[in-house]
């Protein structure tokens, strides 16, 4: 008997290690973000920046942006960005008005010169931001260092 409860109390152990994670399921380790950032910082861009999209469920996604310089004001009306700094540091400046908006690469989004106005605000790793849609925002990096963000774009609707 005690072989037993032996027996079936190490299979309910092992039986949730074998379950297979639901569709959809994605987590991302610290270690694997910090190789990620390592591999953004070797393709930056003319923008300044280098991104790639960590997953994609529709209505909502993950980016992963590595930026070395400021980066250009933009405005989503139909989403919201969450942001969670990685690595390196830099600022935000959220709200006012953004000068010369021009369409931007979809429906509701633009990009601009600057911001009027505006809140500047310091980033750092481990900082939690939420950005409503509708509101102008401007990453800024200060020259000879970098701002790393997971990014989580979430409709607005």
């Amino acid at each position: 008997m005690k072989a037993a409860i032996c027996f079936l109390t190490a299979g309910f152990l092992v039986a949730p290690a074998l379950a297979a994670d639901p569709v959809g399921f994605a987590m991302w380790k610290p270690a694997e973000l910090k190789q990620r950032d390592e591999a953004l910082s070797k393709k930056v861009g003319a923008d300044n920046s280098a991104r790639e999209t960590l997953a994609d469920y529709g209505h909502y996604r993950f980016r992963m942006l590595y930026r070395d310089a400021d980066g250009l004001p933009e405005q989503h009306d139909n989403f919201v960005d969450v942001v969670i700094v990685q690595s390196g540091e830099g600022a935000l400046v959220l709200g006012g008005k953004m000068i010369e908006p021009k369409a931007g690469p979809g429906i509701g989004e633009y990009l601009g010169t600057g911001i009027e106005g505006g809140e500047r605000h310091a980033l750092a790793p481990g900082d939690l931001v939420h950005i409503p849609a509708k509101i102008p925002h401007n990453f800024l990096v200060a020259k000879g260092k970098h701002l790393t963000y997971v990014l989580v774009k979430v409709s607005a609707r």
